[in-house]
């Protein structure tokens, strides 16, 4: 049994992360500042006398005793991360420095929730590891995809420099239940916009494409990764499986028997055409593969988004 921290565990993936962690019979100290967290996500975990919440945000330092820290803390979609740009910066960078900090003291073995994003609007398909990128660095998403950029920097100088055990992973688009209603990602924007019958915003043409992994299957990665002896990565975690967004649109209306129709608005700056991770490190090194379907995972995401809009 571990002791372990999960910043930003009462977030969409944190909150499914906790729960699998208290499962398998660790104690869970889930850390959130609720700026894009809930408390219905982890209501049902605060009974379980392993689960401890505190409400605190990461760029201010804190004193805990951990065997293990995920640092899944930041605001993910682009309404959210743009609504405060400056403070999304500080939470990727300050907020990794205050944990590697804590890693550092406590000797906790630290994995840093990167992203797809670090890969920009990439020039190479489908995206590996050692890819560098193409990412604006003044851009309205640079807040974001630069303030991960730095925080697996910050990552791989505290292991050189000082010996801390890390891992970096990064995340392509994930799915599931307890994504915000406000998300304003593709996933829930087109299911909540179905069920509502509202008309379906989908960005330029709809031929730009995306991968989606489901959240389970992202929690099993998160946790292969961090129990893996020596590989420290960064790996790509996602589903292979590429669709245009117009197909994944008319997907969820198919799949909603929804009166919705498409409605075509202008390309937003810097979105990257297309997304797929090569996943093949992932598949060598933790024995991770995907196995949720787009039909079953779709199936359990717009259950949750029906009770959550009846709620």
């Amino acid at each position: 049994m571990s002791r372990i921290l999960v910043t930003g565990g009462a977030g969409f993936i944190g909150s499914h992360l906790c729960e699998r962690l208290l499962n398998e019979g660790n104690e869970v100290v889930c850390l959130d500042n609720f700026f894009t967290g809930s408390k219905d996500n982890i209501i049902h975990l605060m009974d379980d006398k392993k689960f401890e919440l505190i409400r605190h945000d990461i760029i201010e330092p804190i004193l805990l005793e951990v065997d293990q820290i995920y640092n899944l803390a930041s605001p993910a979609s682009p309404i959210h991360y743009q609504y405060n740009p400056v403070k999304t910066t500080k939470t990727n960078v300050m907020g990794t420095i205050n944990m590697l900090g804590l890693a550092k003291r406590v000797r906790a073995r630290i994995l840093q929730a990167s992203t797809s994003e670090v890969y920009g609007d990439p020039t190479v398909h489908p995206q590996k590891e050692d890819y560098w990128g193409n990412v604006n660095p003044i851009g309205p998403r640079s807040c974001y995809d630069e303030g991960k950029r730095v925080a697996e920097t910050l990552m791989m100088d505290y292991y050189r420099q000082n010996n801390v055990e890390i891992r970096i992973l990064r995340i392509f688009n994930t799915y599931g239940p307890r994504m915000a209603l406000n998300d304003g990602r593709v996933v829930s924007n087109f299911i909540v916009q179905a069920l509502k019958g509202e008309d379906i915003t989908v960005y330029g043409k709809g031929d730009q494409t995306r991968s989606f992994c489901y959240v389970s299957d992202l929690v099993d990665g998160l946790i292969r990764m961090m129990n893996q002896p020596d590989f420290i990565g960064p790996v790509n975690i996602g589903n292979p499986h590429e669709h245009t967004i117009l197909e994944f649109a008319e997907k969820i209306i198919a799949m909603t028997d929804s009166k919705s129709r498409v409605s075509f608005k202008p390309l937003p700056q810097d979105d990257p055409k297309q997304r797929q991770p090569d996943i093949t490190l992932a598949q060598e090194k933790l024995g991770w593969n995907p196995r949720v379907s787009i039909d079953e995972g779709l199936r359990l995401t717009i259950e949750y988004f029906k009770t959550k809009l009846k709620g």
